[in-house]
């Protein structure tokens, strides 16, 4: 199966190539037949939307949406590597505060190899930007995408843009797209009020913090004090919350460009590696989304728990033809892995070890403060 599929994903990122892109369509039904929770906006609190599905106009709700999607993958990637299943470059910053260990990688960074978290970090004492690894991120350009292939492929699977640093760097647009839905919305009602079980009221000196030794006030006497329940204690009858969907099913659908790994560039390296090259990405991405997606069920959210009914894989070809495949997580890491090593043999090498940063002081700081001061609002 794996050799097959390597040289599949060869001839699907060739110069001969007829497969427009892999399209990966997922149908899902609310845990429990219940409503389920889309995310909130603002000005929302759903973002409902018309969308073609099958061939028809369907109103729709927003379940989860490109970058969140392409967050969770980044997530399963990072799991699956902590476990030793997939080998991955990585970038990792340890920052050590008063409650312990704080640990961020580059498959978490928001903004991937362009992202702060990086240029305000040291490696071996050394700021990053002027650090081996940073210096050689530095060179990546439209023209040779090498060193985010060697260091940090994420970025040009999911997009990056170095928009902090000056300079006018290269824009990576995302080549792998995911965003799930919900069918024929209808908005439910939910009333919220947390239950203290003594049920205490009264009052507080307003100068009072949670964390000191409050006086208590009661009721009864005339007070401009703050109320018990400012600061945890006793009934609060909470705003008029969001009060869910109910959906006849949901969506998923996903879309790898063979387009855009097509614009891709690896500097003066010969045709047969960037091909290599081209098709390694495109295994990559097909196992990020195996790793994330492949179970029976997916989690977005508290109240928002989907059962998966039926899953296609396919590879959309020219005048519409479609030529549908299968692969699990195990399958499309091996399928990975050959081609990466055949691509290394190429001479161009996508490294599997792991970069260790220490932040600046003043970015600890902001971390500690963040971890140990910062309100819940905050």
């Amino acid at each position: 199966m794996a050799s097959r599929m390597v040289e599949r994903l060869l001839a699907a990122v060739g110069e001969d190539r007829v497969d427009a892109g892999i399209a990966i369509h997922g149908v899902y039904r609310a845990a429990a037949d219940d409503k389920i929770m889309p995310p909130t906006f603002p000005d929302g609190p759903y973002l409902l939307e018309k969308r073609r599905v099958d061939g028809q106009p369907r109103e729709t709700v927003v379940l989860d949406q490109v970058p969140s999607q392409a967050n969770r993958i980044e997530e399963a990637l990072l799991a699956a590597r902590d476990k030793g299943r997939i080998e991955l470059p990585l970038f990792e910053l340890q920052a050590e505060t008063s409650r312990g260990l704080v640990r961020l990688t580059s498959l978490e960074f928001p903004h991937r190899y362009a992202d702060a978290y990086l240029r305000d970090s040291h490696v071996d004492g050394v700021r990053f930007d002027r650090s081996p690894a940073g210096q050689r991120l530095r060179q990546v350009s439209a023209e040779d995408s090498r060193p985010l292939f060697e260091r940090d492929p994420g970025s040009l699977i999911f997009g990056a843009w170095d928009s902090h640093r000056k300079g006018r760097w290269p824009k990576f647009a995302r080549l792998y797209t995911s965003t799930m839905f919900g069918l024929d919305p209808q908005e439910g009602e939910r009333r919220s009020m947390r239950k203290d079980p003594i049920n205490m009221s009264g009052a507080i000196d307003d100068k009072t913090k949670a964390e000191g030794d409050w006086k208590f006030i009661p009721i009864n006497e005339k007070s401009k004090g703050k109320r018990l329940s400012e600061i945890g204690h006793g009934h609060v009858l909470g705003s008029v919350p969001p009060g869910g969907m109910s959906i006849s099913e949901a969506r998923r659908d996903a879309w790898i460009s063979l387009a855009g790994l097509e614009r891709l560039r690896f500097g003066d390296v010969p045709d047969e590696t960037a091909c290599l090259a081209r098709a390694t990405l495109l295994a990559l991405a097909i196992a990020g989304d195996r790793l994330c997606f492949v179970r029976p069920s997916a989690w977005l959210r508290s109240g928002c728990d989907l059962v998966r009914v039926r899953e296609t894989l396919a590879f959309e070809q020219d005048g519409g033809a479609v030529e549908e495949f299968s692969l699990t997580s195990a399958e499309a890491i091996e399928v990975f892995h050959e081609l990466r090593d055949r691509t290394a043999k190429a001479g161009l090498v996508m490294a599997s070890d792991t970069i260790l940063l220490t932040p600046i002081p003043s970015l600890a700081e902001a971390i500690e403060h963040a971890v140990t001061k910062a309100t819940g609002e905050e």
